[in-house]
């Protein structure tokens, strides 16, 4: 087991504990704002967690207890966010959001704090959300002026519904743990000293499963965000026939037939 060493304030924070991945946002005198080098090691990151074959879920979270991510870094708007220069932060930024949304392995956000703006973006591409009872959510492009890409409000939309996407883009309000639950943006709500519990049990049980199903169950997740005539039937497909023809589903079928908890190698 890998535990998480110390890391200058402004970086990404990544580590291992068994079959899980963390990624840790790393800004908290920011509340953990995105800054570039962030976004630009972001991919390479989640990456590593993908080929590394022991990881079967990857958690994000935000480093301290204010905030998962409360937006992008405004002290590099006039430096990053302006003429040519804003190309190169929007390609860092799209290929972070990218790595996490694109991601074939399962990926939780685990949410205590603010989380708003890009912070928001991010956790919206996770596959679950399990949030503190102190999370504030805002989309705040409305109060800033800027423009969201199409891709992005096509995501809200996927997890909330296209009426509260409307909602949330149109007013920018703050909305609390609780909006978030009832909205289905939330999976589930606990106070903040169990957040940490909460989300290491509810990756013990996703890592308790047959990694070949969760890859396979997955990819039909990804495949369903593209247009009918885009999707990969053929691999989907081949994933399916891979678990039936794996050691794992001798495995899960002598132990349900033995009452006993089965034992997955992803073979």
């Amino acid at each position: 087991m890998s535990t998480p060493e110390p890391h200058a304030p402004g970086t990404l924070q990544s580590f291992k504990r068994g079959h899980v991945g963390h990624v840790v946002f790393n800004n908290p005198r920011k509340f953990n704002a995105m800054n570039y080098d962030m976004w630009a090691a972001l991919p390479q990151v989640m990456q590593d967690f993908v080929d590394d074959t022991d990881i079967r879920v990857i958690v994000l979270s935000g480093a301290g207890d204010k905030a998962f991510v409360s937006g992008a870094d405004i002290s590099q708007f006039d430096t990053m966010r302006t003429g040519d220069a804003n190309i190169v932060y929007s390609q860092a930024s799209e290929a972070g959001y990218a790595a996490v949304l694109d991601c074939p392995k399962p990926t939780v956000a685990q949410i205590q704090g603010i989380c708003m703006g890009g912070g928001l973006g991010l956790a919206l591409n996770c596959d679950v959300r399990i949030c503190a009872s102190n999370a504030k959510f805002r989309m705040p492009a409305g109060r800033l002026g800027l423009g969201y890409a199409f891709d992005g409000v096509k995501r809200f939309t996927e997890i909330v519904g296209v009426g509260h996407t409307a909602d949330l883009f149109f007013s920018a309000r703050i909305f609390d743990a609780h909006d978030a639950l009832a909205m289905g943006l939330a999976k589930q709500v606990v106070v903040p000293e169990a957040l940490s519990a909460t989300v290491d049990d509810y990756t013990r049980t996703v890592c308790e499963n047959a990694p070949l199903t969760l890859a396979a169950a997955k990819r039909a997740l990804l495949e369903l965000r593209k247009n009918p005539e885009q999707r990969d039937m053929a691999l989907m497909q081949a994933m399916v026939n891979a678990c039936f023809a794996s050691q794992d589903y001798q495995e899960g079928r002598q132990a349900f037939a033995a009452k006993r908890p089965p034992v997955f190698n992803g073979h």
